[in-house]
């Protein structure tokens, strides 16, 4: 136990042979749970877990017939530590990447009451991003920005990052079979998390990069997590301002995500009309340019009412 808090660590693998062990090696001693899930690797992984819990009785191993995803093997995991009656769930990777010695970092906020899920970032300086390429920190730059849009949660940052605890009663709140499966789940979460009106914090932890190399294509996965959010983003629209609380809000954005694309839309026509065709561009231009402008002005100001709304669900929740 931590703190008189009973502890789990989910650890998802997947073709982690060579690092699997390590990992469960370096989990601290008040941990009262390790839930090693296997992801239907087609190596020694699951081998591995098995020979090592039987020297340490704390962990339970899990396996996956087939391939479900980094998100269901979490699910598995979390669902076991509901059973199980577990206070917080930390989730860390069977590559060995995310260092244990910060694990109280996580735990704390939790503890105290500030957060009911709390995130690792490493993107707060470039000491402690050391190690990520430029390609991945871009990457993870756009869908910081997107995730924020789509969650809600303006503050948070780096939300790719894997390291998380959570709280028991945020777990009693999601609707695990409804998390998104693949990489791309930790965005899901937060979107969700943020509709059940629950606290986020971001911990700084620096970036540990050792033999693991990134199965990700950034290429595609940029495109297929977007498309992701962008469903989940009108998914919180209609769940957070229009099912469980009505706000005017969620019409600043539907008219401004209709008149804004019109307006670029009409605007190439009327460039269209004037090089190609020969006619005039003065009124359609200056009509284009106006729907264009009021489609960003209610855009922008949707987000700013986002924005003061975040910030004012914090203030209630830590009571400043």
């Amino acid at each position: 136990m931590y703190k008189n808090k009973k502890i789990a660590v989910v650890i998802p693998a997947y073709k982690e042979e060579k690092l699997i062990g390590e990992t469960l090696s370096y989990i601290p001693e008040y941990v009262d749970r390790i839930y090693a899930v296997d992801d239907g690797s087609p190596d020694r992984t699951y081998e591995i877990m098995l020979k090592i819990a039987k020297e340490d009785p704390r962990i339970i191993c899990m396996k996956h017939k087939k391939n479900g995803g980094v998100g269901a093997a979490i699910v598995t995991g979390y669902k076991k530590a509901l059973e199980d009656e577990m206070d917080i769930a930390v989730v860390m990777a069977g590559d060995n990447q995310m260092d244990a010695s910060f694990l109280p970092d996580l735990l704390e906020p939790i503890i105290k009451g500030r957060a009911d899920y709390v995130k690792a970032n490493r993107l707060l300086s470039p000491r402690y991003r050391l190690g990520m390429g430029k390609w991945r920190f871009f990457g993870n730059s756009i869908l910081t920005f997107l995730t924020k849009i789509a969650s809600g949660y303006w503050q948070i940052m780096d939300p790719q990052n894997g390291y998380t605890a959570i709280s028991r009663n945020a777990l009693e709140r999601l609707e695990l079979d409804s998390i998104y499966p693949w990489y791309g789940y930790c965005n899901d979460i937060l979107v969700k998390l943020n509709v059940y009106g629950l606290r986020v914090v971001d911990v700084p932890v620096p970036a540990r990069y050792g033999m693991e190399k990134s199965s990700i294509k950034y290429s595609t996965y940029i495109v297929k997590i977007s498309l992701m959010l962008l469903r989940n983003f009108f998914w919180r629209l209609k769940m957070k301002y229009i099912v469980l609380s009505f706000n005017p809000l969620v019409f600043f954005y539907i008219l401004g995500i209709i008149l804004t694309p019109i307006g670029f839309i009409t605007g190439i026509y009327a460039l269209h009309h004037k090089y190609v065709v020969g006619g005039s561009l003065f009124v359609r231009g200056v009509l284009s340019l106006l729907i264009f402008i009021i489609g960003i002005q209610f855009l922008s100001f949707a987000m700013l009412y986002d924005m003061q709304m975040d910030k004012s669900e914090r203030r209630t929740n830590f009571g400043t």
